[in-house]
């Protein structure tokens, strides 16, 4: 099987890189290494691939669906993992032109050269925050997603509605994975729990936005590729089908015993800057994933305790705390 990974070098997508070539899988990452966080970190993040014959990276804007073509040449692709994306949401409330063009055209460009190239299935990395601030808990996919509170929100939102616009018109087998506040070894910098662990490490205060009630559904980043996996092996099967899955831990910690959890495996005192409520930002992500486990066998494993402990002894060994 061959797999083109859209934002291969990132946090999510280096670690699926790993396990798809670590099972077989010939692998192509495509990777434009935005200055948004450091690219030599996103560099790192693929060394351990680097000298497999099964991996290839290509650097590329996944919105110049030509050149990305251009680059494939010959080579047959079987499914498409699009991961490549402008996350967050806060950033998103200062450029949302960007977000638009990246997660929204494009997702669309990629979705045109799976078309084009015959490609049999495609996985979309979507977001929990889709659901916005109204859906009743815990979120379940059939749940109206018409109310985005954010411009990442919205451009996560209309990725699926053309990614079934393709399943319907081409029969390109498409799944949706509405990702649920993924953490774990490689997180990006400006992520919460790293933030926050970089902060506390160099005794500086934590800026928490609100009261500390907010809740999310955090899920470690094996359990996310386990995920993938399973929409992998679903999409091959299912030809022309749509669906879309919930992957979280479904489990909700707020974030004051999130700063709990992390300090005390630090083993440090958290000094926290209280700050007002941020916009864009939800109450509360849950995730029902019910239907994830029925259908593409997602089993997450791994508690927000355990999953804490893996994440600091990386930290650690980064030399950051």
């Amino acid at each position: 099987m061959r797999v083109l990974v859209t934002g291969g070098a990132g946090f999510i997508g280096s670690h699926l890189c790993e396990r798809l070539v670590a099972g077989g899988a010939e692998v192509v990452a495509v990777d434009n290494f935005d200055p948004f966080y450091d690219p030599a970190a996103k560099r790192r993040n693929l060394e351990g691939l680097q000298e497999s014959p099964r991996f290839r990276l290509l650097e590329h804007d996944i919105a110049d669906a030509r050149a990305v073509d251009e680059a494939l040449g010959p080579a047959e692709v079987d499914v498409v993992v699009h991961l490549a994306a402008l996350a967050g949401v806060r950033p998103s409330l200062e450029r949302p032109l960007d977000y638009l063009r990246t997660n929204v055209e494009g997702t669309g460009a990629m979705l045109e050269l799976a078309r084009r190239r015959g490609v049999r299935a495609f996985v979309f990395g979507s977001s929990s925050s889709v659901y916005g601030d109204s859906a009743p808990v815990p979120f379940t996919e059939t749940d109206p997603v018409a109310h985005p509170i954010s411009p990442y929100a919205a451009s996560k939102r209309s990725g699926e509605l053309i990614c079934h616009t393709y399943a319907h018109l081409y029969g390109l087998a498409t799944v949706c994975l509405r990702f649920f506040t993924v953490y774990g070894p490689r997180q990006r910098p400006d992520l919460a729990i790293r933030k926050f662990a970089r902060l506390m490490a160099a005794g500086e205060e934590i800026p928490v936005f609100g009261d500390g009630t907010t809740e999310r559904d955090y899920t470690y980043v094996d359990d996310i590729v386990q995920g993938i996996e399973g929409a992998i092996r679903y999409s091959l099967a299912h030809p022309g089908a749509f669906e879309v899955f919930n992957l979280g831990e479904s489990r909700t910690v707020t974030l004051a015993e999130l700063v709990d959890l992390l300090a005390a495996e630090l083993g440090v005192e958290p000094r926290i800057r209280r700050l007002p409520p941020q916009p864009g930002d939800v109450r509360r992500t849950f995730a029902r994933v019910e239907k994830a486990r029925s259908l593409i066998g997602y089993a997450p494993s791994v508690p927000i305790e355990e999953g804490i402990r893996r994440f600091a002894d990386w930290f650690r060994s980064e030399g950051e705390g």
